[in-house]
């Protein structure tokens, strides 16, 4: 059973698939919902604060590097299109729309991709995550409930 929790831990942690795959892969294991909504949590926050702090620093330096440039540019890219996107619909609202851009589970939304738009935007670190944090409660609720109705119709 641990095994099973250690797979929804480190799935919501990979980018891109983050919460949104782990959920149902929970219920894919046949694991109690809310263990598995609690585990995934945990995991899609855990990089959370090192995105923040870490990511844009590592990702400029990389940039012109031969072998990871074009992924790391590309990295660069998604996160200011992402930030700029946020900016221009929200405005003044910016923390609100950084918890629904996290919280509404599209591709290319999450807490990676919307961490990384807030530290490209200067966003403040409480105010971040705090924003982030709501966001995957919201992604994960969403998720659990479409893994359930999934689920009950097989």
């Amino acid at each position: 059973m641990l095994t099973k929790y250690l797979w929804v831990l480190f799935v919501s942690m990979i980018p891109l698939i983050e919460l949104r795959g782990a959920i149902p892969i929970s219920q894919g294991l046949r694991l109690p919902v809310i263990p598995s909504y609690v585990v995934a949590i945990i995991g899609n926050m855990l990089p959370v604060p090192i995105i923040y702090l870490f990511a844009r620093k590592v990702l400029i330096w990389g940039a012109d590097k031969p072998v990871i440039g074009k992924f790391f540019s590309w990295c660069l890219e998604k996160g200011e299109k992402g930030g700029k996107k946020l900016q221009e619909k929200a405005g003044r609202g910016l923390f609100l729309a950084l918890l629904l851009f996290v919280g509404i589970p599209l591709p290319g939304t999450g807490a990676w991709t919307g961490t990384l738009a807030a530290s490209i935007l200067d966003m403040d670190f409480k105010s971040t995550v705090a924003a982030v944090m709501l966001g995957v409660l919201l992604a994960g609720v969403i998720m659990m409930v479409l893994s359930l109705v999934g689920v009950s119709m097989f």
